[in-house]
């Protein structure tokens, strides 16, 4: 479907990488409803900071809550779901609240959007469901392995998106996106936690586990990635990747970050911030090559540009004090 001059929901839209879909979808003519996460601040997270906030129709609610769901999508001709939990280690101390949101956040819009005839509903995935890597690069047929309550609830609701697809013919299609990484990303990601702990003068950066490595994807990448999706005619019923086909370790972007920072910071692992170790994901490397075969769709911006048009967001004062960078964020 053609996007322009459409009525976009985007749910999980105060986030960092909802946000910026949100400024996407706006320079492409769309008429945008982002949902934030209702709080009696009135706060729209990172909407807060868009440059076209004026244009966009801002919603706060939750997408647990099935009745105000029914309500979120009456009028609406395009669903990109966001919405979720995604903080592995928290899941370790909070389970419950990933299933709630993830699983039954997406049952809600699922069943929803089925009511209301929602012409495409995109739904986010992540790259976490794999597990660690048992060939790569990976492609959609990589066997799922659950190895945090995080990607449980990920693999769970991914199916129940589907399920609605195959037992319903709700047209979902599974965006899946690898490390995203850019601007306005929460503290609790590896690159934020570099290079806050870096911009607030530690010597000792502290982290867990440098050795994994990940396909990391710039931002703006990702959400053109999910644009494609969205104005490819067909794929309904199917995952598609969003990633670089690139992989680098933790210690890789250290010493890339470090670089462009003019630090001499060296890595102190830190006990506190190791996954259990049946539930660290070793290796993760993405293969774009379905997404690119449907759409013409490859993501453009190499590693070190990204990182550092990410640094330069970080150093500006008023980004940085959005961030504590001598506080473990899980």
């Amino acid at each position: 479907m053609m996007l322009t001059g459409t009525r976009a929901l985007v749910t999980g839209a105060d986030g960092f990488i909802g946000s910026r879909l949100v400024e996407e979808l706006v320079a492409r003519g769309v008429r945008v409803t982002a949902l934030a996460q209702y709080n009696s601040f009135n706060y729209w997270g990172w909407l807060e900071d868009i440059p076209v906030l004026d244009q966009v129709r801002v919603v706060t609610g939750d997408v647990r809550d099935a009745h105000f769901c029914r309500t979120l999508v009456q009028n609406i001709d395009a669903i990109f779901h966001l919405a979720a939990l995604i903080p592995i280690p928290y899941s370790y101390i909070a389970p419950d609240s990933f299933v709630d949101t993830n699983i039954r956040g997406t049952l809600n819009i699922c069943q929803a959007a089925r009511d209301s005839g929602v012409q495409k509903l995109i739904h986010t995935s992540t790259s976490e469901v794999y597990g660690t890597a048992r060939c790569v690069p990976m492609d959609e047929t990589h066997p799922l392995t659950p190895q945090s309550p995080y990607s449980a609830t990920k693999i769970g609701a991914d199916s129940i998106a589907l399920s609605f697809y195959h037992s319903f013919e709700l047209p979902v299609v599974v965006a899946r996106p690898f490390n995203c990484y850019g601007p306005r990303q929460s503290a609790r990601a590896v690159i934020p936690t570099i290079i806050a702990q870096i911009a607030s003068g530690a010597k000792d950066v502290r982290l867990g586990d440098v050795s994994t490595t990940r396909d990391f994807t710039y931002v703006e990448d990702t959400c053109r990635g999910f644009l494609s999706i969205a104005e490819h005619d067909g794929g309904v019923g199917e995952v598609f990747h969003i990633g670089s086909q690139q992989e680098a370790s933790v210690a890789d972007l250290f010493r890339t970050i470090a670089g462009l920072m003019n630090s001499d910071a060296r890595i102190v692992e830190d006990e506190k911030r190791m996954r259990p170790p049946g539930s660290e994901v070793r290796r993760l490397c993405c293969n774009n090559g379905k997404l690119f075969a449907a759409t013409g769709f490859k993501p453009s911006i190499p590693l070190e540009e990204g990182l550092a048009r990410t640094v330069a967001w970080f150093r500006e004062a008023r980004n940085l004090s959005k961030y504590k960078g001598t506080l473990y964020n899980v």
